[in-house]
């Protein structure tokens, strides 16, 4: 059978400098392709060439051809293939939708503009766009605005805008990076259900190859803009030819951390006692009387679903919302009781790592003053003191201080992290907040940091607090789990003991909710 869409040889170039190719991608009418590799390996590049949307500066070439007819890359007809026949389902829905414009205003904008249809035709058809895509209540949905939305529903409203132009080939760019397992496969179960039920091409661009190949008939794997596997995911699945493609795939593995034998003798450091938390107009607690304790070097992971409350605790025992009931004490000392000034004291015993290096990073400032700026804040040393020890702290981190004067976009997603690290360490703190601080990362990145953060917890004696919708990174670096359900903690215990044997139902859930690896993954 002819592809429904082929690109050959597409290559993309930074000026004298290739980022990309030559590459080919063939889709078949019904057919989900995955593409997989780490950040900078191409894949966006893939589809945003395939888009005809690349950043100034870039240039393609290339041959696409649809159903057999050449297009010229860049020309207006390839332009016109967008959402008439390339629809695309971004990474960020809430970056990607209008934030001061309803869910409604937004489909019908596209439904009249695009395919002609009267208002009242485009109110049914996004009414019943929205259904498809099983949101609950279309009716109220359309007069909502993004931020009304948790995150996996967002996704949904930007699949049924993607869908609104009847496209042929759908292009959906990490869409389940920043989703708890169960709601990533539901979105994946979703755009699956598409592919059959429309015979849609579906471009499916990840990191995450295991969660990939669950979907996907084939598999293409890059590797610094290089196709280095390709075939049937079985058949790589069964038998991977590259070493990349192997750690991918071992990428997966759930490995508890060996328990620490000086951790169980440690004195308590954090202690939460009866925390609670209502947002306004919520209709229940974000947390229901939560009580957590962390001892001098112990790793603990808060694992949940997204609205699970684990963020907010988070943020409750950082002392970071306004509003919450209950204790907090650090080394015995109750911060709901400090002074702005000792507070302020305490909050260098702090460091916190947060889940987008980027958006944590100021884009205008130098890597040496993001890394020293917790000094700065606290008085600590003159801007040579403190410039030498951010060079300190990056090497601490594996970077080197010769990268003191770049700025973040000069990085990449991994060293952003790194760095993000390096500057959460600069007051030499005696507790590390990691707030879902690995799930935007590929395999590659993910495992660096991980294998950073036990480091440095072993060598630092750090207590790690690591929030985390990701069983795998939590048995990574943290010698006990608490899981959280509705803003309660539902089982607590030692890493290795509940990822063995779970005892409650909602930890079987999140275990079982993670695709297998395995032969025969990505039926048709």
């Amino acid at each position: 059978m002819s592809a429904t869409l082929a690109l050959h040889g597409l290559v993309v170039d930074a000026g004298a400098r290739r980022l990309l190719g030559p590459l080919d991608l063939e889709l078949q009418a019904g057919q989900c392709l995955g593409v997989v590799g780490e950040s900078g390996s191409g894949k966006s590049l893939s589809a945003l060439s395939l888009l005809g949307l690349l950043p100034p500066g870039l240039r393609a070439e290339g041959r696409l051809s649809v159903d057999g007819e050449t297009v010229a890359l860049g020309s207006r007809a390839h332009a016109a293939l967008r959402g008439r026949v390339l629809g695309w389902v971004p990474q960020d829905p809430l970056a990607a939708l209008h934030p001061l414009r309803s869910v409604g205003s937004q489909l019908l904008e596209t439904l009249r503009r695009v395919r002609g249809l009267a208002r009242d035709a485009a109110q049914d058809e996004a009414r019943a766009l929205l259904a498809r895509v099983q949101l609950p209540d279309p009716d109220a949905a359309l007069r909502r605005y993004p931020h009304q939305f948790s995150g996996g529903q967002r996704q949904r409203i930007a699949i049924a805008l993607a869908l609104a132009t009847r496209p042929r080939l759908l292009i959906a760019d990490e869409p389940t990076s920043a989703l708890d397992a169960r709601i990533a496969r539901e979105i994946l179960d979703l755009l699956d259900a598409l592919r059959r039920e429309d015979g849609l091409a579906l471009l499916l661009i990840s990191h995450d190859l295991p969660l990939v190949g669950a979907y996907a008939q084939r598999l293409v794997v890059l590797q610094r803009g290089q196709a280095v596997e390709r075939g049937d995911t079985a058949t790589v699945f069964a038998s991977p030819q590259h070493a990349y493609t192997r750690e991918l795939l071992a990428a997966d593995a759930i490995a508890p951390a060996p328990a620490d034998p000086l951790a169980a003798d440690a004195p308590v450091l954090l202690r939460g006692e009866g925390l609670g938390m209502r947002y306004p107009r919520a209709a229940r607690p974000a947390l229901d009387e939560v009580s957590i304790e962390l001892r001098r070097g112990e790793g603990l992971a808060l694992v949940g679903e997204s609205g699970s409350g684990k963020s907010t605790l988070g943020r409750v025992l950082l002392r970071l919302l306004r509003g919450a009931q209950g204790r907090v004490l650090l080394d015995g000392i109750d911060l709901s009781a400090a002074s702005p000034r000792a507070l302020r004291q305490l909050r260098a015993r702090t460091g916190v790592v947060f889940q987008d290096p980027y958006a944590s990073l100021d884009p205008r400032m130098r890597v040496a003053e993001i890394v020293a700026e917790p000094l700065r804040i606290h008085a600590r040393g003159d801007a040579a003191a403190r410039r030498v020890r951010a060079g300190e702290l990056l090497r601490s981190v594996g970077l080197d201080a010769s990268m003191l004067d770049r700025y973040p976009h000069q990085f990449s997603g991994g060293q952003r992290q790194r760095i993000a690290i390096a500057r959460a360490l600069a007051t030499d703190p005696d507790l590390l907040v990691c707030d879902e601080a690995v799930s935007a990362l590929d395999a590659h990145h993910r495992g660096a940091i991980l294998a950073l953060l036990a480091q440095l917890k072993r060598e630092r004696g750090l207590a790690l607090l690591f929030v985390t919708h990701d069983l795998a990174a939590a048995a990574a670096v943290c010698e006990r789990i608490a899981v959280l359900e509705a803003g309660r903690i539902v089982e607590t215990g030692a890493t290795a003991e509940v990822l063995r044997a779970p005892k409650h139902a909602h930890t079987q859930a999140l275990l079982a909710a993670r695709p297998k690896t395995a032969v025969g993954v990505g039926a048709a």
